[in-house]
This record gives C-alpha cells, sequence and structure tokens, in this order.
C-alpha cells in the first residue's frame, strides 16, 4: 500500500521531488513484482498487460513432433487469446458467419473440452474483411470464480468459471463495428473498461464487473476532421475506428486510464471517466496496438495511414501539446498491430512486415534492428531471458532480450498466429487461426 504524506508549503524544488516521488511509488505499486504470478494469464498481455512474465524454464525450440504437450483444436474462427487461472484455459470464437459466438474452457493439463457455450446470437453481423479481423477478437478477463467476455457490440458477459453459466450479459451497448470488434477487456478495481470506436459512435465504457451496469461513458473529444462536402464522415466512417485496449498508468500522480482511439490518446478518471489530458494524431487512425507503460512514458502505436511510434509524457492535462510527445520512431519499423514490449530500459516492437527492433526507451535511439521472415500480428511476449514474435505463417522467432540482436531458435508449427501468446508456469499457450479453425497448443520443453 502506498502511504502520501502531506509537506506544508513545500518549495519549488521539493514538492517537484515530492511529485516524482509520487509518480515512482504509484508506478511501483501499479506494476509490483507480486502482479506477475507464473500461473495465471488474465487478460491480454498477462498479469500487468505488459506481455512480461517472470516464469522460468520456458521452451525455446518446439516443432508439431517437439514440446507439445497437447494439442486441442478449435471449432470456428478467432483472434482472441488464451486466458489461463488454476486449472482452467479459455478462448472465444465464432462461426463463420459470426452469427454463434462461443466461449470455451480447456482442462490445462489435459487439453479436454471443459465447457463449450454458445454465449451469443447476433442476427445481424457486420461484414468484415476476413484478412483483417474475426468476430471471436476481443479476448476475455478471468479471475477467481467468474470470466468476463466480450464481442463488442455483440454482447458482453460474466459468466461462473465452475458452472459456465451466464451472471450477467449485456446486448444493448450498440456501434457499428465496420470491420469487426477488436478491443479487449481491462480490469481494475471492480471496474471492466472497454473501448467502442466505430465508424457511428465513438466511445469508452467503464461497466461495474458485479452487475454489468455502466458506471460511466464518455464519448471521444478529438475532432476527426474527416467530413466530405456533405457534412458526412470520409470513407463511411473508417478513418473513426480503432480496436486497441486500456491500460493503467500513473499521471500527475494518480492512476489513470490510458486508451488508445482513432487520431487520438485520452488519459481518464478511472471512477469518473473525466478526461485529464487528450494528444491527438490526427495523421493515423485504426489503431489496434496497446500501450505499454514505463518510467514517465506511454508508449504508443498509433495505426494506420502513417506506421508510426510515439513516447508521450505521462504527466499534463488538457490537451497536449506537441512537446508532450517525447520522441518519435521511424515509420519504417514501426508496427501497425502488434503491440511493443518494454522491458529493463528496452523497447522492443516487430513491424507488421517483419522488422524485429530494439529502442532505447528513453531516448528512442535505435539500438538494433532484425528482419525475421514472417508477418506480424500477434504482439510479442518476454521472460526467462527470452523474447518471443509469433509469425501468421507459423514460425516463432525466439531471440535474448538484451543490447544485442541475438536468435535464439526458429520454430514452425502448422498454421501462424494472430493471437497473442499466453503463459502459465514453464508452459505456453498458442493459438493458431490463421485458416478455418486452428488449434490450441501446451508447449513446453
Amino acid at each position: 500500500m502506498v502511504r502520501w504524506t502531506t509537506i506544508s508549503h513545500p518549495d519549488d524544488g521539493t514538492a517537484r521531488m515530492l511529485k516524482k516521488l509520487a509518480t515512482l511509488l504509484l508506478g511501483a505499486a501499479l506494476y509490483a513484482a507480486p502482479a506477475l504470478a507464473d500461473d495465471n494469464w488474465p487478460q491480454f498481455r498477462g498479469p500487468t498487460g505488459q506481455g512480461l512474465t517472470d516464469s522460468q524454464n520456458l521452451p525455446t525450440t518446439w516443432a508439431e513432433d517437439k514440446n507439445v504437450k497437447w494439442k486441442a483444436p478449435i471449432k470456428g474462427r478467432g483472434w482472441s487469446s488464451p486466458v489461463v487461472w488454476g486449472n482452467q484455459v479459455w478462448i472465444t470464437t465464432a462461426d463463420d458467419a459470426g452469427r454463434d459466438l462461443f466461449v470455451l474452457c480447456f482442462d490445462k493439463e489435459t487439453g479436454k473440452v471443459v465447457h463449450d457455450v454458445k454465449l451469443f446470437t447476433d442476427p445481424a453481423p457486420n461484414p468484415i474483411f476476413r484478412k483483417f479481423n474475426t468476430y471471436a477478437s476481443p479476448t476475455p478477463v478471468i479471475e477467481e470464480g467468474r470470466i468476463y467476455v466480450t464481442f463488442g457490440a455483440a454482447g458482453t458477459a460474466c459468466l461462473d468459471t465452475k458452472s459456465a453459466s451466464v451472471i450477467w450479459e449485456r446486448t444493448d451497448i450498440k456501434i457499428n463495428h465496420y470491420r469487426g470488434a477488436g478491443s479487449s477487456l481491462f480490469e481494475h478495481q471492480g471496474l471492466l473498461y472497454l473501448n467502442f470506436d466505430g465508424s457511428d459512435a465513438q466511445f469508452i465504457v467503464a461497466l461495474d464487473k458485479q452487475t454489468g451496469k455502466d458506471v460511466w461513458r464518455v464519448a471521444r473529444s478529438v475532432d476527426y476532421a474527416d467530413l466530405d462536402a456533405t457534412g458526412k464522415p470520409k470513407a463511411e466512417g473508417d478513418l473513426r475506428k480503432a480496436f486497441s485496449t486500456c491500460r493503467l498508468a500513473p499521471v500527475n500522480g494518480q492512476p489513470a486510464i490510458i486508451s488508445v482511439g482513432a487520431k487520438a490518446t485520452y488519459a481518464y478518471e478511472p471512477k469518473t471517466g473525466k478526461e485529464i489530458w487528450r494528444l491527438d494524431h490526427k495523421d493515423w487512425h485504426s489503431a489496434g496496438a496497446v500501450p505499454v507503460i514505463g518510467d514517465g512514458l506511454i508508449y504508443v502505436a498509433p495505426g494506420y495511414s502513417k506506421a508510426g511510434l510515439l513516447a508521450i509524457k505521462a504527466d499534463g492535462t488538457g490537451a497536449l501539446p506537441p512537446s508532450g510527445i517525447a520522441w518519435k520512431a521511424p515509420a519504417a519499423n514501426a508496427p501497425n498491430k502488434p503491440s511493443p514490449l518494454l522491458h529493463d530500459g528496452l523497447l522492443y516492437t516487430i513491424s507488421d512486415g517483419g522488422f524485429a527492433t530494439c529502442w532505447d526507451a528513453k531516448t528512442g535511439a535505435e539500438i538494433w534492428k532484425q528482419r525475421l521472415a514472417d508477418n506480424f500480428s500477434a504482439a510479442p511476449i518476454a521472460g526467462d531471458g527470452k523474447i518471443y514474435f509469433f509469425g501468421e505463417k507459423g514460425n516463432t522467432f525466439v531471440m535474448a532480450l538484451g543490447r544485442e540482436p541475438k536468435l535464439l531458435a526458429t520454430n514452425k508449427l502448422a498454421e501462424g498466429c494472430m493471437a497473442t501468446t499466453a503463459v502459465s508456469g514453464k508452459a505456453l499457450f498458442v493459438r493458431t487461426t490463421v485458416k478455418e479453425g486452428g488449434a490450441l497448443y501446451r508447449i513446453q520443453e
């Protein structure tokens, strides 16, 4: 627990020191080591949402006939990531037309299906671009006794993890996803945060996780500057969409929800939804990568149009000026879809086209770059001194963490990854989904 001490009338130097100390303490509280439990993987990108694990003895090499403890076929199609709690591994999936939406639970030790629940039926699913998205792309959040599942506008629900019975559900939050939903749930202190950035409406909502009811809902404040001569949004509103997932960061000495939308990144008060600040990046839209947080900076890959990577200063209020950006990375090697990864002062990215890059997290200086022979959508994960890049064609590249590029292994599975991998103990839980169906693997040495 962080305790605060008040000093009457501090001088400017003391005030700055106290503010910095408060931010450091808050950051330590938000990302404390105990959160990196090595058994549970409760949300997209793990316990802290940063793609990190403290698990040891993770596998380095594997193939279809090597270091695979089990492989379970997955019906339907989806890009959501596995989440793990106790002896359960959960994923979502959907039929090819997007009408029937399922949540599946596998036994972690055997790979057998424990629960298979058709959660929602969507009578009129949005058409999607099959190379761009699926009807089951958002990742659930799981905790002891409950799992929270969303398919975006098609429905959000809470289930009992033992019986798979529905505790509450919402099907009334409607937007036009246009290319399908992508934003995953994020939980903090009893609230579930979810971005809804569609072509016709754009907002963030906080739900009470006990009841599913709205606690607050706030519309995006950016001017999209995309109206045509008739006053309608250009490209049918396509430039207003985004697919990113919320994260938590210390802002001005207090926790804040960081949310990346089309053409802007926002910081909100967690309990009220009050906008603390907004940074406009109007050259980018359709953001899908999740921000990562560290050392007073928020690292954002803002999306399409112009690939890029921004390091945003966490503190501030109102509309942040250009000086609110600490550094920008060259567009050529920056990702559109895969989220960055921050570890020990180094920021790692993988571009959609396969350039793995290591940056100095403070300055943005490029430390090394290596071309990996695949295309990439899944976010990298790191642990046990290694970083894993999972490719769309079935290749996984395992590299050593650090300031020198060192490729440890290249591994091949029958299909590739669009979903980000989960970790539990010494095992990787890898979902392959590029073709119809796909499989869930438990990989360990």
